[in-house]
């Protein structure tokens, strides 16, 4: 077991790390094998089109209410460990699921409770960790981990034995998770006192210089979930082998956890939303070079960035949030944050799978103008608002 986990489980850090470890399992299985899975029982494409895009839409309108409820919980815990269990138990459906309609509704079942615990999760372990001098990049690296790991497993698994295998290790990896989340601790400080709570609200904060940095990441996100979505169909068009393919993957994930583990180290240099433009430049100039097509060397420069065009901008835009809002709405903004990103994916996965038909491989060019608007938000943020040192904490933003 990794070090940073093994010597420190009995603390509250070291308990939240290892349920971050088991967070994003069932992603990584499902990433692995889940559309294979699907086509397997006799699902078109359209159909395991809808069974992805549904628990999207429904969380555009569930997202902000979690997040209220969490925040208005005596801990966020509550809301963690209950949309675990629930999440948990949900894929025992898929023993029994082979049409599209029961497929779906155990689908929503598991992704609705399961999507609506991350941005709670990210809020309340960011404060706790800063009340507790912790570093919360270093916990939050140990989900791509966790992630990189099954992606890996669930491949030479399904190789071994074919994709009998996809249900059961679905199964377990779900309910692994269920468990750990009844060892996490209490997140919010033990002299939290409900009736004594600010009664600030979401709404007082959003403020055009603060959302425009938040929308201009969600549009970096979405281009990388485009990415997600289709770089193995471009990249084995372009006559790259599947096995090269998976490690350009990893090597995606790989710099991810590298940097969130070592965001902490270096964050205080710079103003949170001077990174979140950082990570935009950097972004529009990767999917600029991926529309060239460029061959093996170049692609794993290029997939060594991710950690500065997503890792860098998630960090930072998660501690821009908890500088300048208050506790008692931090899950709730954390969730603003996520349907925004839910909402400009869903739009641009729609709008890119059209354009590859046209173009193919250039339409990474659109996409990096879609990534040049997200800078012009920051940027404009910043103009605004320069990064003053008055935010919540003594970070300026």
């Amino acid at each position: 077991m990794p070090k940073i986990i093994r010597p420190s489980l009995g603390t509250p850090e070291g308990r939240t790390t290892a349920f971050y470890l088991t967070l994003f399992l069932t992603a990584g299985v499902a990433t692995a094998y889940g559309g294979i899975w699907f086509a397997e029982i006799g699902l078109n494409e359209r159909e395991i089109g809808v069974i992805n895009a549904a628990p999207i839409l429904v969380m555009l309108f569930l997202n902000l209410i979690v997040g209220r409820i969490a925040d208005r919980a005596s801990d966020w815990r509550q809301v963690i460990v209950w949309g675990s269990v629930i999440s948990g138990l949900a894929p025992l459906g898929l023993f029994f699921a082979r049409d599209f309609l029961s497929v779906l509704i155990v689908v929503l079942m598991f992704s609705i409770p399961n999507a609506s615990i991350i941005p709670v999760l990210d809020a309340a372990a960011m404060r706790a960790a800063r009340r507790r001098g912790a570093d919360f990049g270093r916990q939050r690296a140990w989900g791509t981990v966790g992630y990189l790991v099954l992606l890996v497993v669930t491949g030479y698994l399904a190789q071994a034995f074919g994709g009998a295998v996809y249900v059961p290790l679905f199964v377990a990896v779900a309910l692994l998770r269920a468990g750990t989340s009844l060892f996490l601790p209490r997140f919010r400080a033990p002299d939290d006192d409900r009736a004594n709570r600010s009664t600030a609200r979401l709404r007082e904060v959003l403020k055009p210089w603060f959302v425009l940095p938040l929308v201009g990441f969600a549009i970096l996100f979405a281009s990388h979930l485009i990415l997600n979505a289709f770089q193995g169909l471009l990249l084995s068009r372009q006559g790259i082998g599947p096995g090269t393919i998976g490690v350009l993957i990893a090597l995606g994930a790989g710099s991810e956890a590298l940097m969130f583990y070592v965001f902490g180290r270096f964050s205080h240099r710079l103003p949170a939303r001077v990174f979140i433009l950082l990570s935009g430049i950097v972004t529009v100039l990767r999917w600029t070079a991926f529309g060239f097509e460029p061959g093996v060397p170049v692609l794993i420069g290029l997939q060594l960035l991710h950690g500065i065009t997503y890792g860098l901008g998630f960090m930072a835009c998660v501690s821009f949030i908890s500088n300048w809002t208050h506790e008692d709405i931090a899950a709730e903004a954390q969730s603003f944050f996520t349907v925004l990103q839910q909402g400009t994916s869903f739009l641009a996965l729609l709008v890119f799978g059209w354009l590859i038909g046209l173009w193919g491989a250039q339409a990474y060019f659109a996409s990096a103008a879609f990534a040049a608007s997200g800078v012009l938000c920051v940027w404009l943020s910043l103009r605004m608002q320069p990064p003053t040192g008055t935010a919540l904490t003594s970070d300026p933003s």
